[in-house]
């Protein structure tokens, strides 16, 4: 091993300048026996760096080299596996486990007593070493050849301490002093250690020379004592005389304090009589209000308004701890419980319940003019009747707070009777405006109402006072919603005014544009209504003020299919659910029959006229929109945007019986195709879209109708052309892709630019396929000839050359050329005009384009022809017996015969 150690000190340590310090033979565990060597070496060079090194064997086995080096700083945990017995296998934790075995525990235990050591000198961060006898950790390593390589050096390096600056100088002068100091090392050191002797013997010399003064110190010591003693004796006199002082400046403190202590209580007592009196007295004229109670008058509300809200202050005021103990005070509040029970409160429910009957007695007296504003398609107008109950407002509020229960029990009430009088009106405002676009009247229909009876109307004032339904809502804020007149609600989309390029009759455009202001007159005419009524229902039972909610018990209760939520602090109802959620669940009570009439109305505009659901679909939108932005989550909002998503499937039903009726078109078989029905239907559809949808908030919803609607129109032609037998599938395709063509640029719609093109295109193709299958060869046998005379040249022959051939020389030439005269091409001309002629249709007026493009086709057979001749037959002076122009006039001529 020692042999070892030197080979590797010599061949990889020295070069590193490393010093190796310990060595131990391992192998991997679990794996086969490859053997190397771990080294637990020190860098010769400040600052030290130590380190743990696996050398191994080369493959060739004559020299070592380095493999692996890790710092001994990243080494966490030596696991030892046992301290008690003895075992070779041990585990090192750097990044991860690797695990050994020495070829001797010997070895081992001396590597890991010198990991140690290493540890203790030089890292701040100790090593967890774990499974190790403390005997080993504790003692030396024993003695041996191990311990040279070990401790030997530890010590030498532990011996060594470097000079400083100083010390390097002192010793350099003492060296220049002596010649002979490093010739001659021992006479310089025998000299040093004379003078060192000479040095100590003056310095005891010194010492006995000091002990007078160290005597004389001692007395003064003494002496000093002594005075400290005499100084200690006065201060305790001192403090003697100054006790008694201090007894009588505590007294008179005390003292001081006791005052201090009440006047602030006399002070506090003061300031809590002032909050009771200024806070819990009612004033004569309040208390004169309250027992009055004359609610029939302007400046009687306005004095128990005031009256109330006194009283409710005095009630509600935040009595501080122990108040609720004084006899005056309870005595105040008994005072306080007896006005509002005995007095206000009777008059305020037995006034606002006359006031609620006499109200809606006035509604019920309303109808005899029903007729009136059913005629002209308005409904009749709450303003008045609002505004004066609003003066009952503060009231309602007091009611609120003080009797939760008789609150609910009028709210109850006002739902009740407002729903029958709305019911009504609406029923009948529907009724009118079915009328109106339906164009027919109702013999003996009478919108007149007669005056209710004496008895119905005595029943429901019972009815009024013997209810005491429970309805709660929430408390939060609610913005002010404006009212805007009908004349001022109208929808961005424009009225079907100009459809004179349509192919509907001029009836149907009349009907349209009637629905349309009919449609939205219903819309302009519910919308005020049902904002004048939210705003008024929230300013009357003072629903936009917010309530704390600190309540311990919740309750949930339905008041006619209405559900609302409450919770009780101290006896008061408080509001748990959002007041904009009880508005609205006011307002779905009262205007319960909206809805079903709207979709009513939206059923028979789509029974008159499918095409309807479009204004419908834009109208509808517009008002849900302008409802949203007022408030997102109120009654009109939600109830518009229910009857939106019906008027969304009407819309989609008709774009899909469109498409159906596309699918199922049958063509007669004895007569022209022509412009197909459904291309004319989607033309209308288009313009009609394009006028309603301008500017619309829906717009997307006719761009997804218009690709759906195209695609069907695209695949119908497909399939009747194919399907076609009297007219060619060319012109049916080529006619109907130029109508779709030409209504695609007119309306200028951008989601089918795509299909626009794809019109255009296929109108293209099948125009040049109809010309070329049509016009075909008219001049046949000169065709064949030079069909053969091309056939030789792609044979090899130059085109020079084929003149020579028998059956293409020049004799052959003139005499396929002298069967067609100007004439016979004429009169083919005039044939093929007339098949064309037979083929297209008037309304289209494609026959001059046709006819145009096949005279162009025919010009470029000429020139082909013409081409080779030139080349086949040079300097024959073989030409054709018609010329272009003769085919110009030919073909003009025949277009203006016919």
């Amino acid at each position: 091993m020692t042999a070892i150690k030197h080979a590797l000190q010599r061949d990889i340590f020295t070069p590193n300048d490393e010093r190796l310090l310990s060595i131990v033979n391992v192998c991997k565990a679990g794996k086969k026996k490859r053997n190397c060597f771990l080294c637990a070496t020190v860098t010769t060079e400040r600052p030290v760096q130590v380190n743990v090194v696996k050398v191994k064997k080369s493959d060739k086995g004559d020299f070592y080299k380095r493999q692996t080096a890790w710092a001994l700083r990243d080494l966490a945990v030596v696991d030892a596996k046992d301290a008690v017995k003895e075992s070779p296998e041990f585990d090192l934790h750097f990044d991860k486990v690797y695990k050994w075995v020495a070829s001797s525990t010997v070895e081992k235990n001396t590597f890991i007593s010198c990991i140690w050591k290493l540890n203790q000198r030089y890292l701040r961060k100790k090593i967890d070493f774990i499974n190790v006898s403390s005997q080993l950790l504790e003692e030396s390593v024993p003695s041996g050849e191990n311990q040279s390589v070990a401790g030997g050096d530890e010590e030498a390096v532990d011996e060594y301490q470097e000079l400083n600056a100083r010390e390097e100088q002192d010793i350099e002068i003492m060296m220049e002093g002596c010649e002979y100091a490093i010739s001659n090392a021992e006479a310089f050191a025998e000299k040093l250690s004379r003078e060192l002797q000479v040095l100590d013997g003056a310095n005891i010399q010194s010492i006995m020379a000091s002990e007078k003064q160290v005597n004389i110190l001692m007395k003064l010591l003494d002496e000093a004592l002594k005075e400290v003693d005499q100084i200690e004796l006065k201060l305790s006199s001192y403090e003697e005389m100054l006790q008694s002082v201090k007894e009588q400046m505590d007294q008179i403190s005390e003292s001081n304090h006791l005052i201090h202590l009440s006047n602030t209580n006399n002070v506090k007592l003061l300031s809590e009589i002032e909050f009771l009196v200024n806070h819990m007295d009612l004033a004569k004229g309040h208390i004169k209000a309250l027992q009055e109670g004359d609610l029939t008058s302007s400046r009687g509300i306005e004095a128990c308004t005031n009256a109330a809200d006194a009283l409710l202050q005095c009630m509600n005021v935040a009595l501080r701890p122990g108040h609720d103990m004084l006899h005056a005070v309870k005595q105040q509040q008994q005072r306080f419980s007896d006005l509002r029970e005995q007095k206000l409160l009777v008059h305020l429910c037995s006034a606002s319940g006359f006031t609620l009957i006499l109200f809606l007695v006035k509604g019920h007296d309303q109808s005899s003019t029903l007729a009136q504003h059913s005629a002209e398609l308005t409904l009749p107008n709450h303003h008045p009747f609002h505004r004066d109950l609003l003066r009952y407002a503060k009231l309602m509020e007091w009611l609120k707070n003080t009797d939760y229960g008789k609150y609910e029990g009028l709210t109850k009430n006002y739902m009740d009777y407002l729903s029958r009088l709305y019911e009504r009106e609406i029923k009948d405002f529907f009724e009118v405006a079915k009328i109106k676009m339906t164009g027919t009247t109702r013999e003996g229909k009478k919108f007149a109402t007669l005056p209710r009876k004496e008895s119905a109307v005595k029943q429901e004032t019972e009815s009024l006072h013997g209810s005491s339904g429970k309805l709660t809502g929430s408390t939060s804020s609610l913005n002010k919603l404006s009212v805007q007149s009908s004349g001022n609600r109208r929808s961005q989309s424009s009225s079907l005014l100009d459809m004179g390029n349509m192919s509907a009759s001029d009836l149907d455009v009349a009907d349209r544009t009637k629905f349309d202001k009919i449609f939205e007159q219903v819309l302009s005419e519910l919308e005020p209504l049902c904002l004048a009524e939210q705003d008024f229902i929230s300013k009357f039972f003072k629903l936009q003020q917010h309530q704390s909610t600190s309540g311990t018990t919740n309750e949930v209760e339905e008041m006619d299919g209405v559900a609302f939520s409450r919770s009780y602090t101290s006896g008061v109802p408080q509001t748990v659910s959002s007041e904009k959620d009880m508005i609205r669940q006011m307002m779905t009570k009262i205007f319960r029959c909206i809805e079903p009439e709207l979709n009513n109305l939206i059923a028979l505009g789509d029974k008159i006229d499918s095409f309807n659901s479009l204004y419908m679909l834009v109208k509808m939108s517009h008002h849900v929109w302008t409802a949203q932005n007022v408030d997102p989550a109120s009654f009109l909002s939600t109830t518009l945007g229910n009857v939106l998503v019906t008027v969304k499937r009407n819309f989609d039903k008709c774009i899909s019986n469109q498409m159906k009726q596309m699918d199922e078109v049958k063509i007669s078989k004895k007569s022209k195709v022509g412009i197909l029905p459904f291309v004319a239907e989607f033309e209308e559809f288009a313009a009609l879209a394009e006028s309603i949808f301008k500017n619309a908030e829906r717009r997307g919803d006719l761009d997804k109708a218009y690709i759906k609607l195209i695609r069907a129109v695209f695949d119908s032609v497909e399939k009747v052309a194919n399907e076609s037998q009297k007219t060619p599938r060319d012109v049916v395709m080529m006619e109907n892709f130029h109508h779709i063509f030409a209504t695609l640029s007119r309306l200028k719609i951008s989601c089918l630019e795509a299909e626009k093109k794809e019109a255009k295109q296929k109108y293209t193709d099948h125009l040049q396929s109809y010309v070329i299958y049509s016009l075909g060869q008219p001049l046949e046998k000169l065709n064949h000839f030079f069909e053969g005379v091309e056939a030789r040249v792609a044979q090899g022959i130059r085109e020079e050359e084929v003149s020579y051939q028998l059956a293409f020389n020049k004799q052959e030439l003139r005499k396929v050329i002298k069967e067609y005269p100007g004439k016979e091409v004429k009169k083919g001309l005039d044939n093929l005009y007339k098949k064309v002629d037979k083929h297209l249709c008037e309304e289209e007026n494609l026959l001059q384009v046709v006819w145009h493009s096949m005279q162009d086709e025919f010009i470029r057979q000429y020139k082909h022809f013409e081409g080779l001749i030139a080349r086949c037959y040079p300097g024959s002076g073989i030409t054709m017996e018609f010329t272009i122009q003769d085919i110009l006039d030919y073909c003009s001529s025949i277009a203006q015969s016919h």
